[in-house]
């Protein structure tokens, strides 16, 4: 790398809700803590973890709070958000980007883009079909899905168009790999997302009860597992909350129970000991990577999962949990009948989960980015 130390803007699309993609953010912070965070929204209140990072919101933080929780309505407003940042001071801009964080616009030629991608944008290219079924607004549904065939083309275009700025591209797994050279014409390396395995702790001795965990949408199927885990009468603890929570109560069986309060009962205290003692972990999500998983693995519990995307990425199949082709019932509860007789030794998953290790991920973006900087400044 050059004598001088490049300076380092992390842009990602939204900061409004606690998850995968935050961690992320987190990670990236922690790897180069003197890089300011832009991002389109940010809701302070919802991130505790950031409390103490320069956050810096676009200029779509001035709509005013009611309206700014239906951020996801306005996509050619962020685009055109993330467009002005001025960016003006920095060498390296690194994004998170799942949706419009590769908006960004370069002021000078020596500038470089590295953006880690967890996926080129699922409403626009991969999952069209899916979400223009369910959008998961609600109500709202049927307006949004009228206009989507009306707005969708231009996002994919505007979309695509930013990637072509972007330097170097890093896949959260091998199907985003594969994606981005699909949708975006442009070659990747994988970087797998960091996980904080440390916080789990597996009991030798497992209970009689699955779990499952995420935000409640559409294409997360937490149908499935309700539904199968009710069929055959198993416990099943269910984690989180989302537009389509009162579908799922209403399909779930006297065996199911539902815990909801981020700060409560679905608390990472709760999750944890949840999985620390879990007897499996249903996973029936078509997923980007999956960190959720990989904390199963970390907490000893094996993982009956759709065999597809990120997953594979993650899950051996008959050695850390069971894998099932179809998204049906039928299929979820055969792979957990076909877990339930076969025998998981808690720290042989543990240790599988160990590569995905938040300090391995710091390490290898640290690598990669003074890598490519040297690499541009030639």
């Amino acid at each position: 790398m050059p004598s001088s130390s490049p300076k380092i803007a992390i842009v990602c699309d939204f900061l409004t809700m606690m998850g995968g993609a935050e961690n992320v953010i987190l990670a990236m912070h922690e790897a180069f803590p003197s890089a300011p965070i832009y991002t389109a929204i940010y809701n302070k209140d919802k991130l505790p973890l950031f409390k103490e990072v320069d956050v810096r919101p676009s200029r779509l933080q001035k709509i005013p709070a009611k309206l700014r929780k239906y951020y996801k309505l306005f996509p050619t407003l962020a685009v055109k958000s993330m467009r002005k940042l001025d960016l003006d001071e920095f060498d390296i801009i690194l994004t998170s980007s799942y949706l419009h964080a590769n908006q960004v616009t370069k002021t000078r030629p020596d500038q470089l883009i590295i953006s880690y991608c967890h996926t080129p944008a699922r409403y626009y290219w991969s999952h069209y079909d899916l979400y223009r079924k369910d959008p998961g607004y609600g109500k709202l549904n049927p307006l949004i899905r009228s206009l989507m065939p009306l707005m969708i083309p231009r996002q994919r275009k505007l979309d695509y168009n930013a990637a072509q700025n972007v330097d170097v591209f890093m896949a959260n797994s091998t199907e985003t790999q594969e994606r981005i050279k699909k949708y975006y014409d442009k070659p990747s390396m994988v970087l797998h997302p960091p996980v904080d395995i440390k916080r789990f702790s597996p009991a030798r001795v497992r209970e009689d009860h699955y779990v499952t965990l995420g935000r409640q949408l559409p294409n997360k199927r937490f149908d499935l597992a309700i539904e199968a885990c009710t069929q055959l009468g198993l416990k099943l603890k269910v984690f989180g909350n989302g537009p389509l929570h009162d579908t799922l109560v209403r399909k779930a069986g006297p065996t199911i129970e539902f815990h909801t309060d981020r700060f409560g009962d679905a608390s990472d205290e709760e999750v944890e000991k949840a999985l620390n003692t879990a007897k499996g972990f249903v996973f029936p999500s078509d997923e980007d990577f999956g960190i959720v998983a990989v904390e199963a693995l970390a907490a000893g519990a094996p993982v009956i999962a759709y065999d597809k995307a990120g997953t594979r990425d993650i899950i051996q199949d008959n050695i850390s949990g069971v894998m099932f082709g179809e998204q049906t019932v039928e299929a979820v509860a055969s792979a957990i009948q076909k877990a339930d007789k076969m025998t998981f030794l808690p720290s042989t998953l543990a240790r599988k989960a160990k590569r995905f290790e938040r300090s391995m991920f710091i390490d290898k973006l640290r690598r990669v980015v003074s890598q490519e900087y040297a690499k541009h400044s030639r």
